[in-house]
């Protein structure tokens, strides 16, 4: 979608400011619970903006990923994690019309490996991949707030994962 052609503060593109905000806040933290929480937060957001946007893929990724990381609060067993990503992978082939579609479901499957068998830096290394396939899902789909949001998450990813390796080296 052409830059001129957006509506830079449509009810769309304020849920994906709000998606950028909690999201940013999201990465910040160090604390593997408050993370979770934070991204359950951005995942509801994000249902609402990408609804606007008409893109049922992100829709139905998101969606998931709101389940995922409430369900990662409380469980890390790996029935649920096969669970979250067939459900990912089904609601790929349901909704899914060209590659690109795909690329918001993989990065779900991503995040659900990530949050439910890693922790620290491994889990925010992978959390970053999926990062790189939201950031090119947002560019395509003109989504203004989550474009900036993860380019902005994959840095404050980054500068987390170097104060938490700080932190490792410094015991």
């Amino acid at each position: 979608m052409s830059a001129m052609m957006i509506d830079w503060f449509s009810p769309a593109q304020c849920a994906g400011y709000v998606a950028f905000v909690l999201g940013v806040g999201c990465f910040l933290q160090s604390d593997d619970r408050r993370f979770k929480l934070f991204m359950a937060g951005e995942c509801l957001a994000y249902i609402v903006h990408f609804a606007l946007l008409g893109n049922p893929t992100a829709v139905a990724s998101t969606s998931v990923s709101l389940l995922r990381s409430l369900l990662a609060l409380r469980t890390r067993s790996l029935w649920v994690v096969a669970l979250v990503i067939a459900l990912n992978v089904g609601l790929g082939l349901a909704f899914a019309r060209q590659p690109g579609d795909w690329l918001p479901l993989a990065a779900s499957c991503l995040g659900t490996l990530a949050l439910f068998l890693l922790q620290g830096i491994p889990m925010r290394l992978v959390m970053l991949c999926g990062t790189c396939l939201w950031i090119v899902n947002n560019i395509s789909a003109g989504s203004i707030g989550g474009t900036a949001l993860e380019v902005i998450v994959a840095g404050v990813n980054i500068a987390t994962i170097v104060r938490l390796r700080r932190v490792q080296l410094a015991v």
